[in-house]
């Protein structure tokens, strides 16, 4: 039998358009085929990956590739509208978009004008935070934030505070020269086709990959080895290794002197004001002992070999180095495995062969570059020394109460191994590393008919830095930035909702929200949620007057706005991957992208960036109005191609106009610039040079480059801060120092969650309810097929996820005597869900788990209301409240970390037990009834003529 010749290369449309995908927060490189229609116009056909993307050089997941039918979905979103019936009714009138735009204006100017904090605008999953932040600081509220807060601002914040940087956007395994790889807690649905390949290298080189996580699936599935933490746990796992690895001398000591700041003195004094802060000089600098000399010198100073076990006697006390006190606690024998082993649910020897194992890899198994370079104190290297050890974090270990303590501890850990910046270890992505010092401190001082007074999102030094009104009240809705989470660099945008509801810390007007599902799998509380946004006053008026909401799609939290501003789809706009925001480098190179029209919308619908170009020149915000008081942006395309952040540097680094034509990095705005994008396959790049590749943040010749490219001013090495001294300051005024202090009731917390060393306490719902009773962690992952709430409506993805079980571990299972088809009644301290159940044996043994979001509303997203993501799909929201249960002390302490804020939504206990076989799954709340046509049972097109 002859095998059939088959043409492999023969064209699937007419053109190729290329652009930047939208199916996650990857942003892959994707060619977009396109054919003629009946009609003449071009639609399109097909997607698949880029195959000259710096990115994904071609490699595109199911997401990426469904994403012909997120374009097609029949939820779309088709003409704005405004409510007539009441919040949740689903009745809408279609009106024009001049009547939207005035309607909004109309509610919104008056608020400028005298009240600007009654604005609260808060956006999800966009990927255009930098651009939205600066229309919102036109406006003057405070009351801004993306979902950062409820997703992963621990991992963020930890990495920025210690490091200068985290995971995933940040930073990335150095792929080609690790050998041992650690993942705690990864995402499936994020980044994923970089960390398939990243891994296909490992595998195809025979490194060894371990996977940390209470769940065994996608990455874990593929790893040489598994450990299966109890969830909450994975700090005391980390210091553990951290203690074995100091207890045996298994550190960088060189790496630890010159780089990071345990050289660097701290006040002993307990009497002093300054105790535990730096020793500093007349010019602020911090101290370390100079080996050469034996004295004080600055951190920075030219020549200086910083000792690590410096001590200086002064007025009678010895001031002690930070690798002092790291010894001190980490040496502890209360770190040591027999003594975590059980609360952790791994046995100490293997804790013990895992320390051993990276200390082996480390310095038994260095990677040695033969490339010359020079540290920021003028100290040349003849070569670049590598331990090949890579960690990936994100949300497993971010989303607990102690999450930014136990991030700081990883940081920490890959650290004091010198396998940060070095080859084989973890490499920052540009525009990062950037210390925290380097960004922008949060503001939130409001002036009626004013610009807000600078940024509103930072990294807090101190007290002095946070939100606060005169008379020491929250200043933001979400009370970022307070005593209760100082350092929330995210903002809290789960607290919304239900801070606005309760008029606390004050009352809004209006809450205008960009594609957040906040009346479903984005809040915490969601059948609380839904009744905060239709709960009306005695005089019938809603407590909050007025929701706009702008989305593509007809989600469950479209039916409780009063206007909706319908967006469009990502193959549909302009759109602006950008170093001013989160943009698509890699270790080796400066990258920024776009999205851009490739077909045009068939529907009354428009980007929701443009929207705020125009509703900006309306309300006369600064920036979005020239002199004369004409709109300065056509659309976002024009604000994409001719804004200006700071001279010289835009949304965009590409193809600028220099002295001598077009250049990268810095340069002047370019009328043609999204066309060159275009006709490069919608990027750019530029590689760093060979001798800035590694050490970034010490590294001159990276710190000059990165000053050519505008990631910087200037030069701003800087070394890591293993001691975060900003949390000592908090820590400072907890004791009674200081003009700003915390109110009583949180003192003691304060005192006990901010330490400036990394430390681990138990997630807080153990301490508010009977863990006897709740005996069983639950959890939510995403699946790699899904991203966000779309994933569930598109017909090719659904496929794959239709609906979820919850996982039971076999001992859970065993004990209950569950069977195939079986239901569960799975019990909260807040509430409970009837659920079908799956046998998982690689699971945790006290912990269940389900896919996130997969689970709908009835009558959102078109789906029928048959659909089985509607009747067999559940969300653990309904289990978890954004309040932990009262404790008997008259507060109702937050369900988040305290330092930043971040949503606990993985503290979850709960109980198990049997239940009979419900129609569907439970609760059921009622169907809501859809402002767009039934969907076709089937969906069918042809593209292209007949």
């Amino acid at each position: 039998m002859t095998d059939p010749v088959l043409d492999l290369s023969k064209p699937i449309g007419t053109e190729i358009r290329k652009t930047t995908c939208y199916m996650c927060a990857c942003r892959c490189g994707i060619d977009v085929h396109m054919k003629d229609g009946p009609d003449g116009k071009k639609r399109a056909a097909y997607i698949e990956g880029n195959r000259d993307h710096p990115l994904n050089k071609g490699v595109l997941c199911a997401k990426g590739s469904a994403g012909i039918m997120q374009h097609n979905a029949p939820s779309r979103l088709r003409a704005p509208m405004k409510r007539t019936g009441p919040r949740g009714s689903g009745e809408y009138e279609e009106i024009t978009w001049d009547e939207a735009l005035d309607l909004a204006t109309s509610w919104l100017k008056p608020l400028r004008e005298t009240a600007p904090e009654k604005l609260a605008f808060f956006t999800g999953r966009d990927q255009s935070q930098s651009f939205t932040s600066l229309w919102a600081q036109g406006f003057g509220t405070p009351n801004y934030a993306a979902h950062g807060g409820f997703c992963s601002v621990n991992m963020a914040a930890a990495g920025i505070y210690t490091m200068g940087g985290a995971f995933w956007e940040f930073g990335q395994p150095d792929w080609d020269h690790t050998k041992l790889f650690l993942l705690f807690g990864v995402a499936e649905d994020h980044d994923s086709n970089p960390i398939k390949m990243g891994i296909g290298k490992l595998k195809g080189r025979g490194a060894r990959i371990v996977g940390v996580n209470p769940i065994r699936t996608g990455y874990n599935a593929v790893a040489d080895d598994w450990f299966g933490v109890t969830p909450g746990n994975d700090g005391l796992l980390i210091l553990s290794l951290i203690h074995c690895l100091m207890t045996s001398g298994q550190i960088d000591t060189d790496y630890l002197a010159r780089f990071t700041n345990a050289s660097v003195l701290v006040n002993q004094d307990p009497k002093s004001p300054d105790y535990g802060l730096f020793i500093r000089d007349d010019e602020l600098r911090p101290q370390v002992i100079d080996r050469r000399t034996g004295k004080l010198a600055p951190w920075n100073g030219i020549g200086v070999e910083p000792s690590l076990t410096g001590t200086w006697r002064n007025a009678g006390f010895t001031h002690r180095s930070v690798f002092h006190l790291m010894a001190d606690r980490y040496t502890d024998p209360v770190h040591a495995p027999e003594n975590v082993a059980d609360r952790v649910g791994i046995p100490a020897s293997r804790i013990r062969q895992l320390a051993a194992d990276m200390a082996d890899v480390a310095f038994n198994q260095p990677v040695i570059l033969d490339q010359p370079w020079t540290d920021f104190r003028g100290k040349k290297h003849d070569q670049m020394i590598g331990r090949p050890v890579s960690v990936h974090a994100m949300r497993g270990i971010s989303a607990h109460s102690n999450g930014f303590q136990t991030c700081r501890a990883l940081h920490t850990l890959q650290i004091i191994l010198g396998a940060v910046e070095t080859p084989g270890g973890m490499r920052f992505k540009p525009p990062y590393p950037k210390p925290a010092t380097a960004h922008p401190k949060p503001h939130c001082k409001v002036v009626p008919g004013q610009p807000l007074d600078g940024p509103h999102l930072g990294y807090p030094q101190g007290p002095e830095d946070l939100c606060l009104t005169d008379a020491g009240d929250p200043a933001r809705i979400d009370k970022a930035f307070t005593w209760e989470n100082p350092m929330s660099a995210h903002g809290l945008m789960h607290m919304v909702i239900s801070n606005a509801h309760a008029g606390d810390p004050y009352k809004i007007d209006t809450l205008f929200v960009y594609m957040a599902n906040m009346s479903w799998n984005s809040s915490m509380n969601t059948r609380g949620v839904i009744d905060m946004l239709t709960d009306q006053t005695e005089d019938g008026d809603y407590v909050i007057p007025r929701i706009i909401y702008s989305d593509a799609y007809a989600s469950e939290m479209v039916a409780y706005a009063d206007l909706i501003l319908p967006d469009t789809t990502y193959l549909e706009r302009h759109d602006c991957i950008s170093l001013l925001d989160r943009p698509i480098c890699e270790a080796d190179a400066v990258a920024d992208a776009i999205r851009w029209p490739v077909v045009a919308p068939d529907r009354d619908v428009r980007a929701f960036q443009s929207v705020l170009c125009d509703l900006g020149a309306r309300l006369d915000l600064p920036g979005f109005v020239n002199a004369d008081g004409s709109a300065k942006y056509a659309d976002y395309a024009d604000y994409i191609t001719h804004h200006l952040r700071r001279p010289g540097i835009g949304p965009l680094a590409g193809w600028r106009i220099g002295d001598n034509g077009l250049q990268g990095g810095r340069g002047e705005p370019n009328g043609n610039q999204l066309n060159e994008y275009i006709a490069n396959g919608g990027f750019w790049t530029s590689h760093i040079p060979a001798e800035a590749a590694y050490y970034k943040p010490f590294n001159r010749a990276y710190q000059d480059w990165a000053v050519t490219m505008g990631l910087y001013d200037a030069p701003q090495p800087y070394i890591f801060q293993l001691y975060v001294e900003p949390m000592r300051r908090f820590q400072l005024a907890a004791e009674g120092h200081g003009l700003r202090q915390p109110p009583d009731h949180l003192r003691g917390q304060i005192k006990v969650t901010m330490d400036p060393l990394p430390i681990w306490y138990p997630p807080f719902e153990d301490g508010h309810i009977d863990p006897a009773e709740y005996d069983v962690h639950a959890l939510t992952q995403r699946p790699m097929a899904m991203y966000h709430s779309w994933g569930g409506q598109n017909a090719w993805l659904r496929q794959i996820h239709g609906h979820n079980p919850l996982y039971v571990p076999t001992k859970i299972w065993t004990k209950h005597g569950f069977k195939d088809g079986d239901w569960a009644r799975v019990t909260s301290a807040h509430g409970s869900i009837t659920v079908p159940v799956a046998l998982q044996e690689s699971l945790n043994e006290s912990t269940v788990w389900t896919w996130n979001a997969i689970g709908k509303r009835k009558g959102a997203w078109a789906l029928d209301k048959d659909a089985p993501e509607a009747t067999k799909g559940f969300l653990l929201n309904h289990l978890i409240h954004e309040l932990l249960p009262p404790k008997g002390d008259g507060l109702r302490w937050s369900n988040s970390d305290p330092i930043t804020g971040q949503a606990a939504w993985f503290d979850l206990r709960v109980k198990i037990e049997k239940s009979g076989a419900p129609q569907e799954s439970q609760p059921i709340l009622p169907p809501i009834a859809s402002p767009l046509p039934q969907a076709p049972r089937s969906l069918r097109w042809k593209v292209g003529k007949a």
